[in-house]
């Protein structure tokens, strides 16, 4: 497993060497989405916000942030969950031109094509520290604030070495919850062998 210093726009080719179980900090300009941008944008027809030239890397997360003098000041920071927005994955690698999402858990099966076919990866955060963070993140703008709320606005950041992050799906098709999950399965099928419990036992039913 290697460690990659990036510097967000992502190249294609900065996104294609990274495999499964890399370790990344990144720089640069990124921008925040969760599942009302998505909606904002493919369901209900609304343009996207931000010129996406120069903005690849996409963070699912809602920051706490306050307006103070008329300076954004970022509270906390915790990326979310990003198998919650499986059902605009794929379009979003694609229309966006994304080369990183930045999320917990992982993603389905047709973000992981889109991310294939296009250069993308998905990262997860190796720890949850929301206030250490704070400091490696600048916030530039924020786009949508009126119409979606602080949580599900679209937040324009400049990060200095945010990470780190581990890469769980690669461009190869490669995921590494699911090599986890067969993993778990095999020792948790063992384990119940050598206590003497069928590895297809029902669990008792109260009701």
């Amino acid at each position: 497993m290697a460690t990659f210093h990036l510097n967000a726009p992502l190249s294609e080719e900065a996104v294609r060497q990274l495999n499964v179980g890399d370790s990344v900090y990144i720089s640069g300009p990124v921008f925040t989405c969760r599942s009302r941008l998505h909606r904002y944008v493919f369901d209900e027809k609304n343009d996207f916000p931000i010129g996406v030239s120069d903005r690849n890397v996409l963070i699912h997360v809602g920051p706490i942030v306050l307006n103070e003098d008329e300076h954004w000041r970022l509270v906390s920071f915790m990326p979310t969950s990003s198998i919650r927005f499986e059902k605009w994955g794929a379009t979003a690698v694609k229309e966006w031109k994304l080369r990183m999402i930045i999320g917990k858990t992982t993603m389905g099966e047709d973000t992981q094509k889109a991310m294939m076919e296009y250069g993308c990866v998905h990262v997860s955060p190796q720890c949850v520290s929301p206030n250490l963070w704070v400091d490696s993140i600048k916030i530039d703008d924020v786009d949508l604030f009126e119409e979606l709320g602080t949580i599900e606005a679209t937040w324009h950041m400049d990060l200095n070495e945010l990470g780190p992050f581990v890469v769980d799906m690669d461009t190869k098709g490669n995921n590494l919850y699911k090599a986890h999950e067969k993993e778990v399965d095999e020792n948790r099928d063992k384990a119940l062998r050598e206590i003497g419990i069928d590895p297809n036992f029902e669990y008792t039913k109260l009701y």
